[in-house]
């Protein structure tokens, strides 16, 4: 019996980028038409390789610059997310290259909260595995106010339970710019501690 299954549920992928540069403070993701995924990840990415230094938001596990298994190799928000957090900062709109975002998604009902170890497979077979919530940063903010000036409200408070997911590359392929990516989810009931 496989462990996940294929739901209804789908995403177009409707804006595509990649943040290539070393400075993440400077968050800004070039504009693409498609994305390469390999096991590192996107070439030439700053989120690229099998590993990453670990940071403040594992810091209950390993100290800090402590090599980790890379499963932040990817940002996929939503469109409809980003929709709301623009409305609570009192912008029209958020590029979603300030962001640093890899893709966005439109059509998948509450993605920030879709299960951690959930797929989204594209047509191609690329897949990628989605790790958690993508924490809301203050970088965000920085990047955002380069555009639009001072803000009356942080990124980090607008953005919460509502900046998308991160993930690593499971199946190599290409994910472009327009697919449609399913959604598969583990075959478990929810945990009970209790």
């Amino acid at each position: 019996m496989p462990a996940l299954k294929p739901t209804e549920y789908t995403a177009d992928v409707v804006w595509i980028g990649a943040l290539e540069t070393e400075d993440r403070t400077a968050l800004k993701s070039v504009v693409r038409d498609h994305l390469d995924l390999t096991f590192e990840g996107i070439a030439a990415e700053c989120h690229n390789g099998l590993t990453r230094p670990s940071c403040s938001r594992v810091s209950s596990q390993y100290a800090k610059g402590t090599a980790i298994k890379n499963e932040r190799q990817l940002c996929i928000i939503s469109e409809e997310e980003l929709t709301q957090i623009a409305a609570k900062m009192g912008l029209d709109a958020i590029d979603p290259a300030r962001l640093g975002a890899t893709i966005m998604v439109r059509g998948l009902p509450d993605l920030t909260f879709v299960p951690p170890s959930s797929r989204l497979q594209a047509p191609s077979g690329a897949t990628v595995t989605v790790d958690m919530e993508n924490r809301p940063c203050h970088l965000v903010t920085r990047s955002l106010q380069s555009e639009h000036g001072d803000l009356d409200v942080t990124f980090k408070t607008a953005a919460k339970n509502l900046r998308g997911v991160t993930a690593w590359v499971a199946a190599e392929g290409r994910i472009n710019l327009g697919d449609r990516l399913t959604l598969h989810i583990p075959d478990q009931r929810a945990w009970q501690p209790s």
